[in-house]
Formats: C-alpha cells, sequence, structure tokens
C-alpha cells in the first residue's frame, strides 16, 4: 500500500477549471450534492466541462435548474441534469437512491449545513450531524452498488478546518446532555465526514472504489450566512480564497489519475494535508480526523442510528 503522501502542481491558488483542464471524463456519470451555490457550481461545472453528464443533487429545485442552464451555457460540456435531494430527510434520499439507475463514476458530497441554531430532524438527529454526515452516509452506502459497478469510482466527502478542534463525542453525538454549540456541532459533523472516507475507503477499495476527504479552504459563500459579527470575531484569520480555487481540491479528488487506489486521506489546497500544528492553526488534519478506530465505530453508530429509524 502507497502510504507516501500525496503531493500534485497544484496549490491553494489553482481552480477547478485549472485542475480539470485536460481530463476526459466523457461517458460517465457524477453526482454533486449542494451544487446549486457556492463551490458545489463550480465542481459540478468542472466536471461537466471535462464531458461528465452531471447530476446536480440540490434541495431548491428552481435554483438547480438556474445553475444546470448556466453550466450548460459556459461549458458546452457533458450533459447537466437536476435531481431533487434534501439530505436532512430521509425520504427524500431514499427516493433519489431508488431512481438512480445508472453506473456512478463520481459521487461528490459537497452539500452542507454549518453554523445553525439548534434544530432536529423528524427523527429527533441533530441538524449537523444529520445532513452533513448522516445524510452523505445514506446516500453514498445506498449507491454502492452503483459506485461498484462503475469499475473505478471516486468518492469525495466535504470537511473542513472546522475540525480541527472537535473530536467525535461518541457518548453524545446529538447534544442531548451537552449544552448546545453550533460551532462545535459544525466541527463535529465535519469530523465524521473525514471519519466517513477513512473507513469507506477501506470497505470498498476492493470494489474500485476511492474515497478521499476534502477541505475546500475558506470560502465565503452563502454556507456561512447564519454566522454574526460575533462569531466571525472569534474564528481564527483564515486565507479566504474564491469558490472556483475552493471547488478544486474537490475536482482533483474526483479526477485526478495518479489517485487510484490511494483513499482514505484528507487533502486540502489540492495537496494531501500535513498533520496539524498549533502554529498552523488553520491548516492540517488532527489525528482524530484520520482514527481508523473512530472511523469504524462511526460506520456502525451510522448504521445503527438508520436502523432505528426504520432505514
Amino acid at each position: 500500500m502507497n502510504t507516501s503522501r500525496v503531493t500534485t502542481p497544484f496549490t491553494a491558488d489553482s481552480t477547478a477549471a485549472e485542475v480539470a483542464a485536460g481530463v476526459r471524463l466523457t461517458g460517465r456519470h457524477a453526482i454533486v450534492t449542494g451544487a446549486s451555490s457556492g463551490i458545489g457550481v463550480e465542481t459540478a461545472r468542472a466536471l461537466a466541462s471535462a464531458g461528465a453528464e452531471v447530476t446536480l443533487a440540490v434541495r431548491d429545485i428552481e435554483a438547480g435548474e438556474k445553475t444546470a442552464e448556466d453550466i450548460r451555457a459556459t461549458t458546452k460540456g457533458g450533459p447537466v441534469r437536476v435531481a431533487p435531494l434534501d439530505l436532512s430527510d430521509q425520504d427524500s434520499i431514499a427516493a433519489f437512491v431508488t431512481t438512480w439507475n445508472d453506473p456512478l463514476d463520481i459521487l461528490v458530497n459537497n452539500a452542507g449545513v454549518a453554523a445553525v441554531p439548534e434544530a432536529r430532524t423528524q427523527e429527533g438527529w441533530e441538524l449537523h450531524f444529520a445532513t452533513n454526515h448522516l445524510g452523505h452516509f445514506a446516500l453514498a452506502t445506498g449507491l454502492h452498488s452503483a459506485l461498484a459497478a462503475a469499475g473505478r469510482a471516486r468518492v469525495v466527502s466535504l470537511s473542513s478546518n472546522a475540525h480541527l478542534q472537535a473530536p467525535m463525542v461518541f457518548d453524545d453525538i446529538g447534544f442531548l446532555r451537552r449544552p448546545y454549540d453550533r460551532m462545535l456541532a459544525y466541527g463535529e459533523s465535519k469530523t465524521a465526514t473525514a471519519l466517513f472516507a477513512v473507513e469507506a475507503h477501506r470497505r470498498w477499495s476492493g470494489d474500485g472504489i476511492t474515497v478521499n476527504a476534502a477541505n475546500p479552504g475558506s470560502v465565503i459563500t452563502n454556507l456561512g450566512r447564519h454566522l454574526t459579527e460575533e462569531d466571525m470575531a472569534h474564528l481564527p484569520a483564515y486565507d479566504y480564497t474564491t469558490p472556483e480555487q475552493g471547488a478544486a481540491t474537490s475536482v482533483l479528488l474526483a479526477t485526478w489519475p495518479t489517485l487510484d487506489g490511494v483513499g482514505g486521506r484528507y487533502f486540502e489546497y489540492c495537496n494531501e494535508a500535513l498533520p496539524f500544528t498549533p502554529d498552523k492553526p488553520t491548516q492540517g488534519v488532527a489525528a482524530h480526523a484520520l482514527d481508523p478506530e473512530a472511523a469504524a465505530r462511526l460506520w456502525q453508530v451510522s448504521l445503527d442510528m438508520l436502523a432505528a429509524a426504520g432505514r
């Protein structure tokens, strides 16, 4: 197994279009969740420009159709379609999975919520965990046979530097006993998405499925619409990038040829992340986000939660 750190010619300044230049995805199927705004749009645009048939899996169909029209007009690439998907709603996820009939070459688990006031799904699950991790977990496991059918599929799981100070608290994932902290809830959900990549790759690499986690960096999008001025004042001094740059790491993990079979890792700025060190508080990956024991535990917890909800 190749354990050396993966580096590429790309940097934090690279855009999704630059990463996709020269890539040929004609005849391949891709799904990008949350592709009606922010970095999801640019991820979908780059994949379509390379010839992929891209499905924008979105809550807001009207916004998704406008995005699809824009991508079609600007890329002249592969077909772009729109399908409804609400990752906080397990019925919506099940309906999406049921209607998917093609081999799936690329799944980008991009959608998410951040720093929302305390809210719960109909199952009683805390909204960040339910949407960012558990919704994507149900989607990816539901589409496993389609991913395996593609032969050399890629799954990209969007994480965040918010994971750095937020290890999983397995004894209280839903903030039922702890005081609710929306920033911590978001961070833990993004630790979960990184751990998903670790265990999914371990389980699925034999099916030709490569799974990695991507930190898009700090990008000003509507994901941060719930952040207050006080929240912003307490955040570290981030180096903000554009949506085109933020999408680059996702596109790299979805398309970079040398990553076939190299998975269970965490990337940022188009390269595999270095271990976190306190002198760089907004960069790197924490050990708790790559812990194989925590990843296996989270997988079982996720299965148990879905089963308890009748899924």
